[in-house]
This record gives C-alpha cells, structure tokens and sequence, in this order.
C-alpha cells in the first residue's frame, strides 16, 4: 500500500484519488479552497481557486465511459445528482442521422454544471473512504536531501508538512510544482507552450419547464470568425458559448448581455437556446494556453516522488471538452503504472509513468493541439479577410469529415467518435469507403456549410446595440 497526497479536489484529483483508494492505497486529497459543497452547489459553492468552474462545461462520452468502467459507484453519483444522460447523435433530427445502429450506445454521456458535477464526485469520494482535506494551502515541497535528484517525500502547507510516498499533483492549469521544484534544487522541467488566443463570452439559463431545447447540430459549430458552443446540463439548465480569437477587439462588446443575445439569435441551430430564464450574465475566459510538460528530461527526472496529472501535466482549449477525458484517462495510466512498478522504487516509477503519459495521453494532446492550433488560425484568418488555405491535408481532412457530417450517416457517426474522443481519425478514415464519401460530399462543401452571418453580419449585430443595452430576463447568479 502506498501513502498518496494528492493536491487537488478537482475532477482530476477526485478521480484518481477514488481509483488509487479502489486498488488499497491511502489517498489524502489537499485541496486550497476552504469552503465544502453543499447540497445546493450551484446556488452556494463557489471555488476561487479553479477560473473555470462557474463556466460550462461538457462531458465527452469517453469519460463516461471511463467513470462507469473504473467507477461505477461515482457514475451512480453523479446521476444521482441530477445529471442528465444524453446522447448526442440520438438528439440529432432523424434525417440528419439515419437509422439507428448496433454501436450507437457508445455515443451517450451525462452532463452537468461544474459545481453539480464536482459535489457529486466529492461527495463519492468520501463515501468510499478518501480523505479530502479542504482549505489547506501547498506551498512546496519536501525532499529527503539524500539524492542529487531531488526525491519528493511530501509537501509544506499553510497547516504544516503531510508526508507522503508518492505526491500526485492534479492542480490544474494553475499548478505551481515547477516553481516547488526548482525551489528544492531540481532541474528546470521541459514545458511547451501555445497561445491559445481564444476568448469564451458563456451564459447559463434555466427552463421554467425543465425542457432542454431541441438539438439541431453538434455541440460544437464553427462558423466564420467564431465558434459556437450549446451545452445541455442538469435539472432544465444549459449554456450557450461563444467562442472568438483574443485578436478579435471589434468583438468585445459581447461581454453584454443585450449584444451576446442579440448575436446567438442570429445562428438558426442556437437561437432556440435562448428562449429561457437567464441564470448568469455573460460570463468571459481568456488568456489560456496550451501547454505540457514533461518531468523526465533527456531520459532522467528532474524529481523523484512525484507527478502530474490531466491539467497539471498538459491543458488545452476548453471549448473542445476534453479536460475531464484527459484526466481519467491519465488517473487510468497512473493506477496501472504503479501496479507495475509501486511508490518504493521512485525513480522507475517516475520514468514508467512518463514513458506511459507518452504512449498513451500524449497523442491526445496532440491532436487536440492541432484543432486548436488550426482553428485559430482559420478564426484570424476570417477576422483580417484572409481566407485560410493550409497546405495540411490533415486539417481538410477534417473540415471534410464536418460538413460530409451534416449529409452522411455514416460520416456523421465518424466526426462524433473523433470529436467524443472514442477513435483516432486515422482509425475513422479506415473505415471501408468512408474516405470516398467524405472527398465527394465534404470536399465541395463551403468552408462553414452551418447557416450563419456572415462577418459583416456579425459586426452589424454587435453594433447595432447601444453599449450598456440591458437584456431581458435575470442576469447574474442564482
């Protein structure tokens, strides 16, 4: 059995504290916010130290698939707590996706607001018998001072050291254990780093009738000069995003209310979205990164007794919803390495378990980087009236495949295990004469085959309001 501090009580570190207690290990979960869920968590939790947790999120059917497998009693939880299982082609209009098939279950997942979805996970946890330890501030860490590298044998925290054979970090974007590192005389940790450049303008709203809005198209739309975004949620709740480049000055005026409203009512497939009870202003996120890093360099850790999980170790573009996934994922790869290897041999563990996340959860990383990295730039390209042409076929490729969606069963059925992370492209554009009918159906299509404004039309809608317009209905949080 092996001693665990995990420092996080996010979904990353809730998820692998529970699959670290479910194989025997003692799991303790520091977690810097002092205030504890309450059986009314959107109304009155609220977690300072995570930017995005009163943003929207999706829950892609990889994770759902992966919580029921490794965590059947946190999947019963998270239902229980009025999440709401969709499937996100079964939603789809029957002309748009064909008769039903066999597999077409794989496609279902649950969703829910953040602070429904993490309450439901704490409160799991610790039914199982992990111990969360709230309000205690990590502040480095504590090495044993008899390696040159450095061998991590716990932390120091705003309540005093907590000892440890094996420091898991799952503080997100935001984790400071580079800087604890090189505070204990490690080596620099190698970090890749991109610009993002999106910015998020998210609303929630609340049906009086407990009806979610009919689904016309995919969770995620691209459309010239931004993306849009229609998340269902728990208990009648959803959420509408906007997604733009930070480029992008002349769209700014989407931090009010009137202005967003006025914009999403012009996308056919989101207006529905909006006949309801607004549950929160506009809510705005910028100044995220892709990044990753890596605490084996050039073949040798830069520290021993520690290691970083989902967000900690690599973030990408949120409005791709691919967070959660990652972090199971990578709890997954984690369990597993150290029923290979075990905490007591702690340098072999550390490499086992970089040579793992290499394997296993970087390609994932990876090719979220590439959308990200590709729609960006198609999204500034709209912006200066440049039309994005890439010499990549990889990225045709996939703007195919979207508009051969919207015509094609079987395409369809294609982009959705892509985009719910259930299947590589390379394994969807295996399937025997898929490819064909996405060069013939998606190749011709328009560059944004969805129906929408145009960029003059967008601009028009942004100015059309005078600045300060209010917006019917409640903004702000209940």
């Amino acid at each position: 059995m092996t001693t665990t501090t995990i420092l996080g009580a996010g979904l990353a570190g809730l998820t692998t504290a529970m699959m670290l207690h479910r194989d025997g290990h003692e799991v303790t979960v520091l977690e810097r916010d002092p205030a504890v869920p309450t059986d009314r968590p959107w109304d009155d939790w609220d977690r300072p130290g995570v930017n995005q947790f009163r943003l929207p999120h999706y829950l892609l059917p990889r994770w759902w698939a992966e919580l029921r497998a490794e965590l059947p009693d946190a999947a019963a939880a998270v239902r229980a707590a009025g999440a709401v299982v969709i499937n996100p082609l079964a939603a789809l209009p029957a002309e748009i996706r064909g008769p039903d098939r066999d597999d077409d279950d794989r496609f279902a997942t649950v969703t829910a607001r953040r602070p429904v979805l993490e309450a439901a996970l704490a409160a799991a946890a610790t039914a199982a018998g992990v111990t969360i330890r709230r309000g205690v501030r990590v502040v480095g860490v504590r090495t044993d001072g008899r390696h040159p590298v450095p061998r991590v044998i716990g932390v120091i925290t705003t309540a005093g050291p907590v000892s440890a054979d094996l420091v898991i970090d799952c503080g997100g974007r935001r984790s400071a254990l580079p800087a604890w590192l090189a505070a204990a005389g490690a080596r620099p940790v190698a970090e890749e780093r991109s610009d993002a450049g999106f910015v998020y303008y998210a609303r929630h709203f609340r049906s009086p009738h407990g009806r979610l809005p009919e689904i016309r198209s995919m969770v995620i739309q691209p459309y010239e000069s931004l993306s849009v975004l229609t998340l269902p949620a728990d208990h009648g709740t959803w959420s509408v995003v906007l997604t733009t480049s930070g480029k992008d000055r002349a769209l700014r005026g989407l931090r009010e209310p009137a202005t967003w409203s006025a914009v999403v009512s012009r996308y056919p497939a989101a207006a529905a979205w909006l006949g309801a009870e607004p549950i929160s202003g506009v809510d705005v996120m910028a100044g995220l990164e892709d990044r990753l890093r890596r605490y084996v360099v050039d073949g040798l850790p830069v520290a021993t007794g520690v290691v970083a999980v989902g967000d900690a170790w690599a973030c990408t573009n949120p409005s791709l919803g691919r967070g959660a996934s990652f972090a199971i994922i990578h709890a997954r790869v984690l369990r597993d390495v150290l029923r290979e290897v075990g905490a007591a041999d702690h340098d072999k563990l550390v490499r086992r378990f970089d040579e793992a996340t290499a394997q296993v959860v970087e390609p994932l990383y990876r090719a979220t980087n590439f959308v990200d990295t590709h729609r960006l730039a198609e999204i500034d390209g709209d912006v200066a009236g440049v039309p994005y042409r890439p010499d990549d076929l990889r990225w045709l490729a996939s703007k195919a495949l979207f508009a051969a969606a919207l015509r094609d069963p079987g395409a369809l059925r294609g982009y959705l295990s892509i985009s719910s992370f259930l299947n590589t492209p390379d394994e969807v554009f295996a399937t025997p004469g898929l490819r064909d009918r996405v060069l013939a159906l998606g190749m011709p299509a328009p560059q944004y085959p969805l129906p929408g404004p145009s960029r003059a039309e967008l601009l028009d809608a942004v100015t059309a309001l005078p600045h300060g317009a209010e917006t019917s209905g409640h903004c702000g949080r209940r």
